[in-house]
């Protein structure tokens, strides 16, 4: 971002720093909505609130891409190429967007997927999202660390837990991690893939965003609009290593014969790596490029999806993420072959703009979005919505 820019939104943060939620510093009481949750009606209408509650630093963090942000246009735009071919004159007075996965039923085909670094928006957010999914009835793709709603019985009943690949590092660490989430009532394991290095997020570099925040908080400004100095920004120019081997296909191999539970792939782009998860007895894979935040010019995760599904032959299902902000955008997807599609973005919006309401009311909002389109198109049930159903431009 341009200096000036910078410069302006560092004094706003200033100006306005007593109301603004750059660190986590809510309290965990019961939350009365916010009436100007209202105003929200659909999930581009929650990213104002949140912009203006949260300090500049960490609206950069939330929004960001890497690099040149090429791929953070193209998860969007990639929608837009591609057209509902309605059908006319279908008996459509009821609407079914239940779907099974796993053995699991659920009411909708619209997952939330893991997100780092939630606390720069809200306090103890990753309780809060599980709530959220709890009340609303949606699979939660969880980082950890919600073993406080687990234990009350308001977490999301169907969750999946994340691993980033730290956890598969020996057949140890990998039994340990597998048994510990069996006996917490885990649904699932999703390993992202596409981490092993962290990428070069040039917005944070420029604001000299610390790691540590993602846990912590962005802290309070003070009075002159200044925070703390960096002890440990985000830089560039560091040639990449890691202390130990990054985890491969074997490792894959290993945690499934570890496991019974379900092991989902996650950061999938081509059809050669959707045919080697079913060799490796994976359970399902989601197109993801990270949210745009790892490689760039990867293209947008709905141009990859035709070719994953493809990869995948019908043995195991495809989920897709990245740009997904409207109901037709979860059509789409599903038409081109995805059994159902992850959030992030949209439901981030919602926590750092009203929290726990603001994650309810965009999941809502989304699956109505999505029932009420699938009406529009002539599609009852979700078997009923297959490729003919979109055709995609030139």
């Amino acid at each position: 971002m341009s200096l000036d820019r910078r410069t302006a939104l560092l004094k706003l943060a200033a100006l306005f720093s007593a109301p603004r939620y750059g660190a986590a510093q809510e309290t965990s009481k019961a939350e009365k909505p916010d009436p100007r949750i209202a105003d929200c009606a659909n999930v581009f209408d929650f990213a104002p609130f949140a912009k203006a509650k949260l300090d500049p630093i960490a609206w950069d963090y939330l929004e960001g891409g890497s690099e040149d942000e090429v791929s953070l246009k193209d998860n969007r735009e990639g929608f837009n190429r591609i057209i509902i071919r309605p059908r006319a004159l279908v008996d459509v007075h009821k609407i079914d967007t239940s779907l099974e996965l796993f053995g699991k039923r659920l009411d909708f085909p619209i997952l939330l997927d893991p997100a780092g670094g939630k606390n720069c928006f809200y306090a103890d957010a990753e309780n809060v999202v599980a709530r959220g999914a709890g009340k609303t009835g949606a699979l939660h793709i969880t980082n950890g660390g919600i073993q406080n709603s687990l234990e009350k019985g308001t977490a999301a009943k169907v969750w999946w837990n994340l691993t980033t690949g730290g956890d598969l590092r020996n057949a140890q660490t990998m039994r340990a991690f597998a048994k510990r989430l069996e006996s917490m009532g885990c649904s699932g394991i999703c390993f992202t893939t596409d981490i092993m290095y962290v990428s070069h997020r040039e917005r944070n570099i420029h604001n000299k965003f610390e790691r540590n925040w993602c846990e912590a908080g962005v802290p309070k400004r003070d009075r002159y609009g200044k925070l703390p100095a960096s002890k440990n920004p985000e830089s560039a120019g560091e040639f990449p290593s890691r202390p130990f081997p990054t985890p491969t296909w074997n490792s894959v191999r290993e945690l499934r014969q570890i496991t019974t539970l379900p092991i989902v792939l996650k950061g999938i782009l081509i059809e050669e790596d959707a045919s080697r998860a079913v060799e490796y007895g994976v359970s399902g894979v989601i197109v993801s490029n990270h949210g745009a935040r790892q490689l760039d010019h990867v293209g947008g995760t709905i141009e990859a999806l035709p070719e994953v599904v493809r990869g995948a032959q019908g043995k195991i299902p495809v989920l897709i993420d990245g740009g997904i902000r409207r109901g037709t955008d979860v059509l789409k997807a599903l038409a081109l072959g995805a059994k159902a599609v992850c959030i992030a973005r949209p439901y981030l919006y919602g926590l750092a703009a009203f929290g726990q309401p603001g994650v309810e009311r965009v999941i809502e909002l989304l699956k109505t979005e999505f029932a009420l389109d699938m009406g529009l198109a002539g599609v009852p049930d979700l078997k009923s919505i297959t490729r003919d159903l979109v055709r995609i431009r030139g």
